[in-house]
């Protein structure tokens, strides 16, 4: 049984969680979703594997392009556990999206959770977490998981969610400012290709998914969204994000 995690993670709060999950399970095998220069339809897994599928929820569903590109996985009927991932407000109708999704690559899906992570945009909710009683909880969940795998129990778990859902959208478009030193770093791990290597203060409105990895990963902090939309973002989930949300397993 070879052991995987398949995660699209461009800020590290879903790598975060995705680790816990997998904490304890023995020589781990990375694919990482954001790599705009991976062959993903050439990535094959076997009906004796195990994958975690980890990725974040914006705006209560997953990343079109993470999915298209898990899409084009052949999973070969590897049993997985899809993993929601999202910033203490809801994740509405992720994970039955990810299922569909995973399916559709030939995965079989055996769990799901959903699991808290520091919100990527307005930091101040559900933030340092994964804490560490979500990272003992994650973890347990991942060791269920485990054994689930490994007694060859394959059901299918009842997962909350309706269809149809929502499609993603791009709402908030980071933006350089004149701090922006032009080394690029933005544009070589934009995992949409959003932004011109050339002249990274650019950035393709048509491509951005609002992700965030530049504005995280910029050494000089030169990339921000505008502060008017995060303020209407931030009044708008506010009320939902001021009760602490727990991790949850389905299996």
């Amino acid at each position: 049984m070879n052991k995987y995690r398949i995660i699209f993670s461009p800020t590290g709060g879903t790598e975060k969680v995705a680790n816990a999950i997998t904490k304890f399970w023995n020589e781990v095998k990375d694919i990482d979703l954001s790599k705009t220069d991976l062959g993903f339809s050439s990535i094959s897994l076997t009906k004796e594997d195990i994958a975690v599928i980890a990725m974040p929820s914006f705006g209560g569903v997953a990343p079109q392009l993470a999915l298209d590109r898990l899409a084009k996985m052949n999973g070969n009927q590897c049993k997985c556990a899809i993993v929601a991932v999202y910033g203490n407000r809801a994740y509405e109708n992720t994970l039955v999206q990810m299922e569909d999704y995973a399916v559709k690559a030939g995965f079989h899906v055996i769990a799901a959770v959903s699991a808290v992570a520091e919100h990527s945009i307005l930091h101040q909710y559900a933030i340092g977490r994964p804490d560490e009683n979500d990272g003992h909880q994650l973890t347990e969940f991942g060791n269920q998981i485990l054994e689930k795998a490994e007694s060859g129990n394959e059901s299918t778990p009842s997962i909350p969610g309706n269809r149809p859902y929502k499609n993603s959208s791009a709402v908030l478009i980071p933006k350089a400012n004149a701090s922006c030193s032009g080394c690029g770093l933005c544009a070589d791990k934009c995992p949409a290709g959003a932004i011109d290597r050339k002249n990274p203060g650019m950035t393709d409105k048509s491509k951005c998914i609002s992700c965030m990895r530049c504005v995280a990963i910029c050494p000089n902090h030169a990339r921000k969204v505008s502060g008017f939309m995060t303020a209407v973002a931030g009044i708008a989930i506010k009320k939902a994000c001021s009760v602490r949300k727990e991790c949850e397993l389905f299996i």
